[in-house]
């Protein structure tokens, strides 16, 4: 058989495949400190998805959105002469790091004037050094308020908030490089809140990924030291000895080290999701070295033979462990199927990890433990505790004695659920994993109630004919589309070629407030004229159209209101957009990084099932080529629906959201929880076709057998996942804690469940008829 001849061949070969496997584990461990956290956020939506496709064309057209980090202060001193001096400074010495592409405040604000002798406009500075009288600030004060183009944008429309704005450039915003730059910026902020004593609050997509990119990389560590230390706890508890518990260690932290290799090798970088693979690979590895070593010592135990006792477990546990951990890889490898960037590069490194770390354990636990002493009798003395024992044999009783209440206690609980599942709400938001009490979401709030949000929206208008923009009609089309945006509350003001224009009236006339319109059609020509002819650098037209004139962009900012309230404004708005601008006249697209993220959720949402159903689907592939026969394919996947019926269930009832995180926890519970189904199901088998006891009988040495197994790969997993209960994420905690109900009811299931199914479903099974394969 392969598993003999691979347990042949690993036992002869000791020392050569020893070396081969740490010189791999090196050459991982030094692609693995080439990782990097990723800094342009994760692309939920495919690269073929239409929404994502204009998006990248509008990027190409009119650079990247959400490019500006903000600060801002609520104080009625900005105009004080001593702090509008200091903010003037804070935002100069800003303009002179790498990198940022502009800077925009009330002390570094920008005027635009007439040049009649060049029939153009020219864009200049209100202040050029530190002013030197309380008068000269005030002058700017005015100079400001009869300018309405800042309006909402720079001064809060209560006149009591002010913001500056830096801008990254394009190249530098999409790399690390921007790290620096941003804590360039707050240590900015902080000396002037040192000089001044005035807050300052910061926000922006750049540096809200910041944020969750240093969290992201803090809590890699911590879940990584505690799943560790928790899973070393339950072997110390399981083995009572120091061999079997630092070697397995020791093997799953190397698990670790390819899961980060792979991770660079396959060119991906860290993201929120695969900034848990590690932690999970611990625990998921764990219980692999957990049954190696159980059957090892159990082998032992009967013979007396080390190296016969570890090629046993290597044949035997190794095909069992070979197939649960292919069904767990199942679990994440169909996330590749949803074609979200994000989830196929944490469905792809989970599932290669998951199998590494398998072959690992395989290959390095019985050549370890061939060098070490012979186990002795207390390493496995755990299953014979009176705690043990008592549960197993209360468990049998309950499946032999009561399995019409098991049934009617499992339709109860789907009954319940039922209504649990109905009451889930499906809802994302942009920040929705930072905790509550984090400064940058406090933030983010902050600049919510003062400027209507920080998130970009964009919206592109095709007139689907050249120089078509230019037109006055398109043009009050435009400004129309703004009054309505603007009109909901989710929406900031707009800055747009309406609004420039209206600046450029407001100059043409000297820089009378009461012009800032849009031109008629006797000043129409005279304005744009002036507009086209201020230069590549001072031409105001050309950040919002594009080269032909055929496009243009209308700017604003939104609050982070969840993906559900914005699919029901989003939905109202396309038909009112509908009526200004003819469909067939003119394309609309709402885009920017915001409406991406919301049609993301969407999408995710949409795959959920597909990918679920691809867990089942493949899943039960496996239980087919095993165990043959539609019936036992029924027997082995319903205890594991039950569990993710049941959670669907808590979700609703706990208000716990179905959002990009939460989505995960159904296809990889379903593959981790039929690996307790393969442990009970196989051994069942086995002493079906090979022994003459009675199904009751075995069924009941199947629960005493594997039971312990199935208890302690379970307390692995619940407690394992269960570090994650101490992450800042809300969807990691979320996560964590869900998939450790699951896995642990899953337990629960197959420990009564699934015998219950056995017994009633093959109690007349005839033994010479037992197919599939024997893998116990």
């Amino acid at each position: 058989m392969f598993w003999e001849k691979t347990a042949s061949i690993i036992l002869k070969n000791r020392l050569v495949i020893l070396f081969t496997v740490l010189a791999l584990s090196a050459l991982m461990g030094y692609e693995a400190f080439k990782v990097k956290v990723t800094f342009t956020g994760g692309k939920v939506l495919p690269v073929t998805d239409s929404a994502f496709i204009r998006y990248n064309q509008f990027k190409q057209t009119f650079g990247q959105d959400a490019s500006s980090m903000l600060l801002a202060v609520s104080t009625e001193k900005i105009f004080n002469k001593a702090v509008f001096n200091e903010w003037y400074k804070t935002g100069n010495s800003l303009k002179t790091v790498h990198g940022i592409k502009a800077v925009i405040s009330v002390a570094n604000i920008y005027d635009l004037q007439k040049d009649t002798l060049q029939h153009r406009f020219v864009i200049k500075p209100l202040v050029s050094r530190p002013v030197a009288t309380q008068q000269a600030v005030d002058s700017v004060k005015q100079q400001l308020l009869n300018l309405p183009f800042y309006q909402g944008l720079i001064l809060s429309e209560d006149g009591k908030t002010t913001l500056m704005a830096v801008t990254f450039d394009d190249k530098i915003f999409i790399s690390s490089a921007r790290v620096p730059i941003i804590n360039k910026i707050l240590k900015a902020g902080q000396e002037f809140e040192k000089r001044t004593g005035i807050k300052v609050h910061y926000s922006g997509l750049p540096h809200i990924r910041n944020v969750v990119g240093n969290l992201v990389s803090h809590e890699m560590s911590l879940f990584l030291g505690l799943s560790i230390l928790v899973s070393a706890l339950i072997l110390l508890i399981f083995f009572r000895a120091f061999f079997p518990v630092i070697f397995p260690v020791i093997i799953i932290i190397l698990g670790v080290v390819w899961s980060l290799g792979v991770l660079v090798l396959l060119k991906y970088e860290m993201t929120i999701l695969t900034g848990i693979i590690p932690p999970l690979i611990v625990v998921i590895g764990i219980p692999n070295t957990i049954f190696i070593l159980n059957k090892y010592f159990h082998e032992y135990e009967l013979s007396g033979d080390k190296l016969g006792a570890l090629g046993i477990a290597i044949e035997k546990a190794g095909i069992t462990t070979f197939v649960a951990n292919i069904t767990t890889a199942i679990g994440f490898s169909v996330l590749c199927f949803t074609h979200s960037d994000i989830l196929v590069q944490f469905g792809m490194v989970a599932s290669v990890s998951i199998m590494a770390t398998f072959a690992l354990s395989l290959i390095l636990i019985p050549i370890i433990f061939s060098y070490l002493p012979a186990p002795k009798a207390r390493h496995t003395g755990i299953k014979d505790s009176k705690l043990m024992v008592a549960t197993l044999t209360c468990i049998d009783t309950l499946v032999h004695k009561k399995r019409r209440w098991i049934y009617i206690g499992t339709l109860v609980l789907i009954a319940i659920s039922a209504v649990g599942i109905y009451r889930i709400n499906i809802n994302g938001y942009v920040v929705d994993d930072l905790p509550q009490n984090n400064i940058a979401l406090t933030d983010l709030k902050y600049f919510e109630s003062s400027f209507k949000g920080v998130l970009p929206l964009e919206v592109s208008i095709d007139t689907k004919r050249k120089n078509g923009v230019m037109n006055l009609g398109v043009i009050r089309k435009v400004e129309k589309l703004e009054t309505l945006i603007s009109s909901y509350p989710e929406f900031s003001r707009s800055i747009s070629l309406v609004q420039v224009l209206k600046f450029s009236t407001q100059a043409f006339y000297g820089g009378n407030k009461d012009y800032y319109r849009l031109p008629d059609g006797l000043e129409q020509n005279f304005i744009l004229n002036y507009a086209g002819n201020s230069g590549k650098s001072g031409n105001t037209l050309n950040s919002y159209l594009d080269s032909t004139r055929q496009v243009t962009r209308v700017t604003f900012e939104m609050i982070d209101a969840g993906s559900k309230k914005m699919n029901s404004v989003l939905a109202e708005l396309q038909p009112r957009i509908d009526s200004i601008f003819n469909p067939k006249k003119f394309h609309v697209e709402l885009t920017g990084s915001s409406i991406i993220f919301i049609k993301g959720t969407n999408y995710l949402l949409k795959n959920l099932y597909e990918s679920l159903a691809w867990a089942i689907i493949l899943i039960a592939g496996v239980m087919w080529v095993l165990f043959r026969g539609v019936k036992m394919i029924a027997v082995s996947l319903l205890p594991n629906l039950v569990p993710l019926i049941i959670t669907a269930g808590l979700m609703g009832f706990c208000g716990i959201p179905l959002k990009p995180s939460t989505i995960l926890i159904f296809s990889i519970a379903m593959g981790i929880s039929s690996d307790q189904t393969i442990y009970f199901i196989t051994r069942y088998r086995h002493e079906l076709r090979n022994t003459k006891k009675s199904i009751s009988q075995i069924v009941t040495d199947t629960i005493h057998e594997t039971g312990v197994s199935m208890i302690f790969i379970a307390t692995v997993l619940f407690f394992g996942f269960g570090v994650f209960v101490v992450s800042k994420f809300g969807g990691t905690v979320a996560l964590g804690t869900l998939l450790s109900i699951t896995l642990l009811v899953a337990m629960i299931s197959n420990l009564t469940l699934l015998p219950a199914f056995l017994l009633s479903l093959e109690k007349r099974a005839d033994r010479k008829k037992a197919k599939g394969i024997d893998i116990a």
